[in-house]
């Protein structure tokens, strides 16, 4: 059966919210008119589900899908994305989306509601899954986060601190390059072919409300793997984009990353600025990194969508004699972003839609 309103709340219900998880996706084909439904969820009042009129009845999913594409063919907001995602117990891990698979429209007492046909399979009886895992959809394109999350470059404050570190090289050379070994410190745990990244650790990020250091401009120097542990372990350096000197740090070489989310605003009002961002490869600043002053302690997680506001400037008006001379602009919306990795007060974000560039000190608030 569908979840009750009041499964949904708390971030839409734990339970029912790893069961949605990384539902992703649709089926094409006939338009259906406008429709909003009252809904409540994650503590914020939301009073209509705005349904696209060109939703289509059917959308068979695709190679390449998003959820949040597929959320926008539904949706006029693609983060009411769990008020109408209904899991079938029926299908056999109705939580994950492959190509092939269908999403179809319907509507029970007045409320819409999608629901997953397995491969087209109208019966919905359980079978063997035939696809592996890789290939569920994702809710947003991977290979931007990864190579983002691969070689970051911000660190949040929790990164850098007590994080293993060169403290010379052998010979005591001043710089190391390809071939030549280290010696870091704080790698007691580690395991000999154990691979590790070596970042220098740049400027300061600070938060623009009360000048706390919340991260670091990271620049990756080199790739390491450990040949023999101890205090100091050694280090041999396999791969390198710059000289490695004492004090830079080594990060694990892997992506501590879920992709298992879904689009949904925040649990809470959020309220904040970016910080940082990192070039996409699209104009108008889509599919941009962004680094923002707020996270896990203000209640964000993985899969919340937020917006961005350019902050309007103060101009002196010329043309009036009577009212004041300085005028603040108004805010403009500019965009849209969803959270995908969460420190303690900073987080990354991949903008999903935008009209134009994002810029440093643009505010950051709920849908």
């Amino acid at each position: 059966m569908a979840p009750s309103s009041d499964s949904k709340h708390c971030g839409f219900g734990r339970a029912w919210f790893h069961a949605a998880l990384a539902a992703m996706i649709v089926a094409g084909g006939l338009a259906l008119p406008a429709a909003q439904v009252t809904a409540q969820s994650g503590g914020i009042d939301r009073s209509v589900i705005p349904i696209s009129p060109t939703a289509p009845e059917r959308y068979v999913v695709v190679k390449g899908d998003t959820l949040w594409d597929i959320s926008a063919k539904f949706l006029t907001d693609p983060w009411f994305w769990p008020e109408i995602w209904y899991i079938n117990p029926q299908v056999e891990n109705p939580h994950l989306i492959y190509p092939g698979d269908v999403l179809a429209l319907t509507w029970v007492d007045g409320r819409p509601r999608l629901v997953l046909e397995r491969g087209g399979d109208t019966r919905l009886s359980p079978r063997v899954r035939e696809h592996p895992l890789s290939e569920a959809i994702r809710a947003i394109p991977w290979e931007i986060i990864e190579k983002f999350m691969s070689k970051p470059t911000v660190l949040a404050k929790e990164q850098v601190e007590d994080a293993p570190y060169v403290v010379t090289a052998r010979d005591r050379r001043i710089v190391a390059a390809v071939g030549d070994d280290v010696y870091a410190r704080r790698l007691e745990k580690a395991n000999v072919a154990q691979s590790y990244l070596v970042y220098h650790v740049g400027d300061k990020l600070k938060d623009p409300d009360d000048g706390d250091v919340l991260g670091y401009q990271g620049v990756y120097a080199a790739t390491g793997s450990v040949t023999q542990t101890g205090d100091p372990a050694t280090v041999r350096l396999v791969v390198a984009s710059r000289e490695t000197v004492h004090g830079d740090i080594l990060l694990p070489d892997e992506i501590d990353l879920g992709m298992d989310f879904i689009p949904r605003p925040p649990s809470r009002d959020v309220e904040g600025s970016i910080m940082a961002v990192v070039n996409g490869h699209l104009t108008f600043g889509e599919y941009q990194v962004v680094v923002i002053n707020r996270g896990a302690r203000h209640g964000l997680e993985p899969g919340n969508v937020l917006s961005v506001w350019e902050r309007g400037g103060t101009i002196t008006d010329e043309t009036s004699n009577r009212e004041s001379r300085k005028v603040k602009l108004p805010a403009q919306r500019t965009g849209e972003f969803m959270v995908f990795k969460t420190w303690d007060r900073l987080s990354y974000g991949l903008l999903l839609d935008s009209d134009r560039e994002m810029h440093v000190g643009d505010a950051v608030r709920n849908p």
